[in-house]
């Protein structure tokens, strides 16, 4: 006896009731085989010596914060290729399909969907024997009215609060930490402070993981912000990109990072972006120390370890002797060392301007304490508000982006052929900077993230 098939358009509403799933809008789709599901925080367990999955669904598109928690028997993973060619490797589950008066079980693949038009795709090994598509029309088995939808959503939803952020940082007392977790909370969001060095994660193909001291997993995470020490720059980095694998977004990328921190790698990547910086030279033989002094225009010059940070490993020679002798006592530790024109009319002066998602956010100016030629806080420097140029702006957004960076505090020096960019520091510190200009950095910084996620 064969089944009498039912007419549908090419989109309709259907529902998944073992799910929990009272209505969600489809778009047929004969020319996938597969179907597929929207779903985020995936997460496998055990049930009853079987493998199982848990997910939550969004069922409204563009509405994040009405959420159904799923759960669902494993029954395949399956590599799928997405209509732009993306490879992906996918849980599949089977459950019950209710579309107009017709049930029948289905596989479903489950992926992340928020790109896409609709939240559920029926392709056809699904409709086979049951499904006639007719594509020039939508909704034969009617559709809900917005009465009806807040009826079985709006009024019985769970609302999500906020998005889920961890700071991945090393001391949970830094004024930086401190200030981002509290503008997260602020702001409605559920902020966690992740120490590095109390992570460890698991590499694994079909199930990557990351591991918190006690063994409490982190995968179910929105967003993380890393401020990464430079001595935890290996292992920082590393992990950041392992909560990139787990579609977590990072606000700086573990790439970004990684090449901010090679001071050669980034004074290149800005030359190749067409920004100018004070002339520089590398070298890595003592024998060259003469012709390197020549090459940057004489002494006074600044030496460089292309390792140090916050001002340290950055020497003023005044002389060509005291050059000659600082870039062999660095030679002599095989350091690397980038040696650099001295700005002299700078006159210990420096800008600092935080960018965040490609707009300064503000703007300071640093002066170095009496004695020293460093425009630095951390030693005795001084920080004021600056009005800095629409060259200067320009600059510090041009230098982010070439690094790839949506936080950046850039370092500019005024010299007498214009602004010169010093350095690009991808987890610049907000203590200063909030400080001398009373502006919200860590709101911008959670804003950004946000804005990635179309949060309202």
């Amino acid at each position: 006896m064969s089944i009498q098939k039912t007419i549908i358009g090419s989109e309709e509403w259907c529902s998944f009731p073992t799910l929990g799933i009272p209505t969600i809008k489809a778009r047929i789709d004969s020319g996938a085989k597969t179907s597929a599901l929207h779903a985020t925080n995936l997460k496998t367990f055990q049930k009853e010596g079987k493998d199982w999955v848990k997910f939550d669904i969004n069922p409204i598109q563009n509405n994040a914060k009405t959420i159904i928690n799923c759960e669902a028997e494993l029954v395949d993973q399956r590599i799928v290729k997405s209509s732009s060619g993306y490879r992906e490797r996918r849980f599949v589950i089977k459950t019950t399909l209710e579309i107009g008066e017709k049930k029948w079980e289905v596989q479903l693949t489950l992926t992340n969907r928020d790109s896409m038009g609709f939240r559920m795709l029926l392709g056809r090994e699904a409709m086979s024997g049951r499904i006639l598509v007719d594509p020039e029309k939508k909704y034969l088995l009617g559709q809900p009215s917005n009465e009806k939808l807040k009826e079985l959503y709006f009024d019985n939803s769970t609302e999500k609060k906020g998005l889920r952020i961890g700071v991945l940082a090393s001391n949970p007392e830094l004024y930086s930490n401190k200030r981002i977790i509290e503008a997260g909370e602020l702001r409605g969001h559920e902020m966690h402070f992740l120490n590095l060095k109390y992570c460890y994660m698991k590499l694994d193909a079909d199930n990557p993981e990351i591991h918190y001291r006690g063994g409490k997993i982190l995968n179910d995470f929105d967003a993380v912000i890393p401020r990464i020490r430079p001595s935890m720059t290996y292992y920082g980095c590393a992990l950041t990109r392992q909560f990139e694998a787990l579609k977590v977004f990072a606000l700086n990328s573990a790439a970004a990072i990684t090449q901010s921190r090679d001071k050669l790698f980034s004074l290149q990547l800005l030359l190749n972006n067409g920004i100018d910086i004070p002339t520089t030279g590398f070298a890595n033989s003592p024998l060259d120390t003469d012709d390197l002094i020549k090459m940057v225009g004489g002494s006074p010059l600044i030496v460089k370890l292309l390792e140090g940070t916050q001002g340290k490993g950055v020497v003023l020679a005044e002389t060509k002797k005291a050059a000659e002798s600082v870039i062999n006592a660095f030679k002599s530790l095989n350091a690397n060392i980038l040696v650099q024109e001295f700005i002299k009319e700078a006159n210990g002066k420096d800008l600092r301007l935080f960018v965040v998602d490609g707009k300064v956010v503000a703007a300071m100016q640093r002066e170095a304490a009496p004695g020293e030629f460093r425009a630095n806080i951390h030693m005795g420097g001084s920080a004021s508000v600056v009005k800095v140029t629409s060259e200067e702006k320009k600059i510090a957004i041009k230098a982010a982006k070439a690094m790839d960076l949506k936080v950046a505090g850039v370092d500019i020096i005024r010299s007498s052929k214009g602004p010169l960019l010093l350095e690009v520091n991808s987890s610049p510190g907000l203590e200063g900077i909030e400080g001398a200009t009373n502006k919200d950095i860590a709101g911008e910084m959670i804003k950004a993230i946000e804005k990635n996620f179309k949060w309202k």
